[in-house]
């Protein structure tokens, strides 16, 4: 980690909670998603992990983690986590809740602590790419680590896109 990376707030987290983490940088592009970044960074599309900022019936926030590849069915996802209805923030609540700009938001250092929810097959890839704070900035952790530092629950919610 010689090369200057930018220090977010998810940067800080990682830092403390003593997580490995190999930063990757890249141009980010508008609406390029999770495509984008896997194809310029030679990865998978299933590898990198894209943080989502949802709201439940009585709009209190919570996060879910969810493959690049795959959609959330936010009806499974209500229902498994109790929910009445769950559906996503606009991008202005989202960054209000999260601290971080959309395309860019990271579930380490939020701005407001939320429920986590984390699809369960994550668990079975050794390596994931997550956003590391800020657009066009992943960090490549392992995917036991993710688990180790963030409370949060798994959930069988991904559907094909």
């Amino acid at each position: 980690m010689a090369t200057k990376f930018p220090i977010t707030n998810g940067v800080r987290f990682l830092r403390k909670e003593k997580v490995e983490f190999t930063p990757h940088e890249f141009v980010y592009v508008e609406k390029g998603g999770t495509s984008h970044s896997s194809t310029v960074l030679g990865v998978p599309e299933h590898h990198v992990i894209k943080t989502l900022i949802m709201q439940d019936e009585a709009k209190n926030p919570l996060i879910i983690l969810m493959h690049g590849n795959l959609k959330v069915s936010t009806k499974e996802l209500a229902r498994q986590a109790g929910k009445k209805t769950i559906k996503s923030c606009d991008p202005k609540t989202a960054e209000k809740h999260s601290g971080y700009q959309v395309g860019g938001t990271s579930p380490f250092g939020t701005r407001k602590n939320m429920p986590i929810y984390i699809e369960k097959t994550i668990a079975d890839l050794e390596n994931i790419l997550i956003n590391g704070g800020k657009r066009g900035f992943l960090v490549e952790i392992k995917s036991a680590e993710l688990l180790r530092v963030l409370d949060g629950q798994l959930v069988s919610v991904g559907i094909e896109q």
